[in-house]
């Protein structure tokens, strides 16, 4: 008898938790798969500016960053910003941490 497959929808933010958990591991290429699928659902389901979209493209971004594409990771951070300065106070932690990452990867480059 063939083992039965089970399919189950997982939200999104316990995606987001596993694809953090992958990336810490080093599991770069599946966390940053992980997270394009969880932006992606927050986006269709929530919206675009929505809190937990806005903190998933900022948990991408990073994934970019810490696979080397930093192209990638300074447009979906720049983006990201963009969207948080018009939502949340200029002090709010997900635009601090934005901006000190931005200004990270900028550096690098100089």
């Amino acid at each position: 008898m063939a083992p039965r497959v089970v399919r189950c929808q997982v939200d999104p933010g316990t995606r987001n938790s596993l694809a953090v958990a992958y990336q810490a591991g080093g599991r770069i290429d599946e966390a940053i798969r992980l997270h394009e699928a969880t932006l992606r659902t927050w986006e269709r389901t929530m919206g675009a500016e929505h809190s937990d979209a806005l903190t998933s493209g900022h948990n991408l971004a990073a994934a970019y960053e810490a696979a080397g594409r930093l192209d990638e990771a300074i447009r979906l951070y720049e983006a990201t910003l963009v969207k948080c300065e018009r939502l949340f106070e200029p002090d709010h932690a997900l635009i601090r941490s934005v901006r000190t990452k931005l200004e990270r990867i900028r550096s690098r480059l100089k």
